[in-house]
């Protein structure tokens, strides 16, 4: 079997190399995508997209914990605004 070349990158863990370098892009940690990837590889993508949890509602949530989660995320701005309006932004980022 012909050994594949190494790109930039490349990691012999990581076992779904394409779909790790897409999550990488979309800004998910080298753990989580690296967990996304193997899990996809050994399951099947479609199998890894329907295990997903589900998050409770952000209306369940604090505005401190709202706000810890507007600055996990990068938003600005979020200081100022009312449980109400932080949701919205949290929903819409």
């Amino acid at each position: 079997m012909p050994r594949k070349s190494a790109k930039q990158g490349d990691n012999p863990s990581i076992k779904d190399q394409e779909l790790y370098e897409e999550l990488r892009e979309e800004g998910n940690s080298k753990q989580k995508a690296a967990r996304i990837a193997n899990a996809a590889a050994r399951d099947g993508r479609s199998a890894v997209g329907k295990r997903g949890g589900e998050a409770g509602s952000y209306d369940d949530w604090t505005v401190d914990e709202l706000k810890k989660r507007a600055k996990e995320i990068g938003l600005t701005g979020y200081s100022r605004l009312k449980k109400g309006e932080l949701i919205s932004a949290l929903r819409n980022s």
